[in-house]
């Protein structure tokens, strides 16, 4: 007999409660409930991501560990807390929240993604994309055959092999670039082709998700599927030619340095928006339509930096971590039990392996790429991530993955992406492997005629100018091998999971201007340095450090030792206010300095910039300036002095050399006496044997002035030196020797510069010259040397805020 049972239904969660002391509990409305769900996330992946620091772990590590943590394989198995914070009708609040936020990450991701260099790739990042996809692919059949006939049984079968095989071969290419970033990879040969590589690789895995996705949704007929997949294209194929040029007309109208218009960030916001809900509509997935205008986007400019601006840190900060967690309830590691479900993981993890690594080191080896490097971009082509998360949870939702297989496969994408860094250091270290001897580590040299190579960094356009004069004033006029620079823009690398600068500037690294797409005009720095390298005989070689500011140095000195320059040109912290004063720029960056002073394998010039030239390049015609050395004695004084002597061969460069000695009077009286200096009489016939080797060589060039100064005490040698206060630039030596430099060492406000760059950077010192504060390299630097750069600085602020 028919029953009238009825089953009850859980009425819908309201959207807000009216508080804690009205009867309510937050946790049984939607908004509180969500929000309390973000601030845990948050807090539990932050956490993770710190323990996991050390381990050198890209965060995506952390987001799915914690995930799967508040799932039910770890917090999850209290169902108490289950239904308390993640109650099922939650689930879809939080699912909703989550996919809108992935919709816009992988808006972000196509923004990192540039169409034109995937026209650029080579065929040997190209022949590696395609092993690297086909190989795993064809394993990942295999596979999923075995699965079928173990816990798989009863599946589709042929979106469960597609399905299958995309998850095996996708290479993430967002982590992938913070993973080379981290490692300091992301500018070398092998970061170049991982991430060619990789881009390929991101694009063929999209199309073959869309396949499996296409076929997954079959209901009843194979028409059905062939509809969605021709609509998908149909789609895509608008987009290529109805998107860029209203995407360019709208990055034309937002010109360098001016803040992007809100209305634009607006529109293109709400097209990704409309995007997704044509692709979800047609069925495949709303992510597509967000990625595709994230392509489709135009690299240059301010508008792609603007819009990362606008949306990555709500986005990757909030919303997306909700995605690992919607992954981790879903996950179930206590589903794979006994000898054939932990066999089959392992079977998984394998396959996934040997495919991607021996399919991408095989072709490299066939390109003659080094042993070493072959399978360092197979570590790296293994990289799984957000994308490989994405591809399991779709299959999962359309019924194509159980509980089970989805929980291997999560454990497969965990284990492959955490084993990558530690695989990659142990491999490959570019530093041991670039470490190489040459000669010309010095400005010094006995044959002068020799190419002088120079590295010279910068931050920001500020210090463009004067570098660029800089440069012209050490091109050496009638030297045969003429002046190599190269030009390293120091980016710091943040916390922020986008790598569409990083990988934007890396993609140019190393190339020369005229190799650039003309529609580089907009960006100032490679206008300025095409213009001078046009204009004058100096070879400009732009490069890129992309580094945490604490370990930058180690990107300037491996680069100085690739490219075997002379001497590393550093921009000074501070800059020139308008009043003429100095103020910090960034005060991270004479850490920078310090540590580079302390470890370059080569001379080190820090440059105190106040405008030498002015604000544009001045033409070789046109140079007219005086440049003054002060020569106490010692390797740096003579450093500098070799520096200047090269500058004096310009024919609009005057050179006044002012040597400081002691008056024997007053020898040990009224100067205090540098006791370390007193018995070094080796030092003082250096110094007495270069002076005369340089005097020989310039005594017939009148625009070399040498003048000998007999001083008393600290006072005159400070008087003597503001008479030189209009010269263009003063040339000084860091660690000056003798007797003098001590009654100079009354304060330091910077030690990196020494006694004399402290006096030129003084309020005292009236001046609107530039500064170059010169370290010679030694092999092993003098242990004053090096206390200094140790010494804390005690008097920062006070001339900040004179």
């Amino acid at each position: 007999m028919a029953t009238n049972t009825t089953v009850k239904c859980p009425p819908p969660m309201k959207a807000t409660s009216d508080g804690a002391f009205q009867g309510d509990n937050p946790l049984d409305y939607a908004l509180p409930l969500v929000m309390l769900q973000i601030c845990l996330v948050a807090v539990l992946t932050r956490v993770l991501a710190y323990l996991l620091r050390p381990l050198r772990q890209p965060r995506v590590i952390a987001e799915i560990i914690g995930g799967v943590l508040l799932g039910p394989s770890a917090l999850g198995r209290n169902q108490k807390y289950l239904h308390a914070l993640f109650p099922p009708r939650s689930l879809t609040v939080l699912d909703t929240i989550a996919n809108l936020g992935l919709l816009f990450f992988l808006f972000l991701v196509g923004l990192e993604l540039d169409p034109r260099s995937l026209k650029r790739t080579g065929k040997q990042a190209l022949s590696i994309a395609v092993a690297g996809i086909s190989l795993p692919f064809i394993l990942g059949i295999g596979t999923s055959f075995v699965l079928r006939e173990t816990i798989s049984v009863g599946v589709s079968r042929a979106p469960f092999l597609v399905f299958m095989g995309v998850a095996l071969s996708i290479t993430a290419f967002p982590v992938l670039a913070r993973i080379l970033a981290e490692l300091k990879l992301l500018t070398t040969d092998v970061g170049q082709m991982a991430m060619s590589a990789a881009a390929v690789n991101d694009v063929a895995a999209w199309i073959l998700l869309a396949l499996a996705i296409a076929l997954s949704g079959a209901g009843n007929s194979p028409l059905v599927s062939l509809w969605v997949f021709l609509c998908g294209s149909g789609f895509i194929i608008l987009c290529i030619f109805v998107a860029p040029p209203i995407f360019k007309w709208m990055a034309r109208r937002c010109p360098e340095g001016e803040p992007v218009d809100e209305i634009y960030v607006c529109a293109t916001l709400v097209a990704v928006l409309a995007a997704g809900f044509v692709t979800d509509s047609i069925g495949i997935h709303a992510l597509f339509g967000a990625f595709v205008l994230g392509v489709l986007v135009p690299k240059e400019g301010p508008f792609a930096g603007a819009l990362v601006e606008k949306v990555e840190d709500l986005v990757s900060g909030l919303f997306l971590p909700l995605y690992f967690v919607s992954s981790g309830l879903k996950t179930n590691v206590a589903t794979i039990q006994g000898a054939q479900s932990w066999g089959l993981l392992v079977l998984v993890i394998t396959t996934a392996c040997v495919g991607k690594i021996a399919g991408t080191t095989a072709v490299s080896l066939l390109f003659k790429v080094p042993f070493k490097e072959a399978v360092t971009l197979g570590f790296l082509m293994n990289t799984k991530g957000l994308v490989e998360l994405i591809v399991l949870n779709i299959g999962k939702d359309r019924g194509v993955l159980n509980d089970q297989t989805f929980a291997i496969m999560v454990l497969m994408a965990l284990f492959t992406t955490f084993i990558t860094t530690p695989l990659v250091v142990s491999i490959y270290k570019p530093a041991q492997m670039a470490r190489s001897e040459y000669k010309n580590r010095t400005i010094k040299r006995k044959d002068s005629s020799s190419q002088l190579r120079i590295l010279t960094c910068f931050q920001s356009t500020r210090n463009i100018p004067t570098l660029i004069n800089l440069m012209e004033a050490s091109r050496g006029i009638g030297k045969r091998e003429g002046l190599r620079v190269y030009a390293m823009h120091l980016m710091e690398l943040s916390e922020r999971s986008s790598a569409i600068l990083m990988v934007h500037k890396a993609r140019k690294n190393g190339m020369p201007f005229w190799n650039k797409s003309q529609d580089s005009g907009s960006n100032q720095i490679v206008v300025a340095f095409e213009a001078f390298q046009h204009l004058s005989q100096v070879s400009i070689r732009p490069t890129t450090a992309i580094s945490p500011m604490s370990s930058m140095h180690e990107d300037i000195c491996s680069s100085a030792q690739r490219k075997k320059v002379a001497m590393i040109i550093l921009p000074f912290h501070k800059h020139q206010r308008l009043d003429g004063h100095l103020e910090t720029t960034r005060a991270d960056l004479r850490y920078v300095n310090r540590r580079v002073l302390e470890c370059a394998p080569c001379s080190v010039g820090i440059l105190i910039d106040r405008g030498l030239g002015g604000t544009s390049h001045v033409s070789a015609s046109n140079v007219e300036y005086t440049i003054a050395v002060f020569f106490f004695g010692g390797h740096d004084d003579r450093e500098a002095l070799s520096y200047g002597a090269r500058m004096a061969e310009h024919p609009g460069i005057s050179l006044n050399i002012v040597r400081f000695t002691i008056d024997p009077k007053v020898a040990g009286g009224t100067v205090r006496l540098d006791i370390n200096d007193q018995d070094r009489p080796e030092a003082r016939s250096e110094d007495e044997e270069f002076l005369a080797e340089f005097n020989q060589k310039v005594s017939k060039d009148s625009s070399i002035t040498f003048e000998e100064r007999m001083i008393k005490d600290a006072q005159q040698t400070v008087d003597v030196m503001r008479s030189y206060n209009r010269c263009n630039l003063f040339l000084v030596g860091r660690m000056p020797e003798g007797q003098l430099v001590a009654a100079l060492n009354r304060r330091r406000e910077c030690p990196e510069l020494g006694p004399v760059g402290n006096l030129l950077i003084s309020p005292d010192f009236s001046t609107t010259a530039s500064a170059l504060v010169v370290q010679q390299y030694r092999s092993q630097l003098p242990t004053e040397s090096l206390n200094s750069l140790k010494e804390d600085d005690t008097t920062e602020g006070e001339y900040d805020s004179q």
